[in-house]
């Protein structure tokens, strides 16, 4: 497995734009990449906080090339002030 956390920090007044784009951005992974098992959203006031599972890095960047991510990408770019991306090689249960 493979573990994606991302933040972003949302400019304020603009968590009601973002959040539509995010919840279909991560619907769309879901649905059209098979190696995407979990994309959940965590939200606060300004900030969200991504928690992706991928069978490997090879499918996360699968997701990262994906039509449906870059143009997510491109939509978000001036509602977001800050934008953290960690990845996790492995997991332990």
């Amino acid at each position: 497995m493979f573990v994606v956390l991302v933040t972003f920090a949302i400019k304020e007044g603009r968590m009601k734009d973002f959040l539509p784009l995010m919840k279909a951005n991560a619907a769309q992974s879901l649905n059209a990449e098979p190696g995407c098992h979990v994309f959940e959203i965590c939200r606060d006031a300004q900030d969200i906080v991504l928690y992706e599972v991928y069978d490997d890095r090879a499918a996360f960047d699968v997701h990262l090339a994906s039509d449906h991510f870059l143009t997510f990408d491109a939509q978000i770019a001036d509602m977001v002030l800050d934008k953290h991306v960690r990845l996790f090689s492995e997991v332990y249960r």
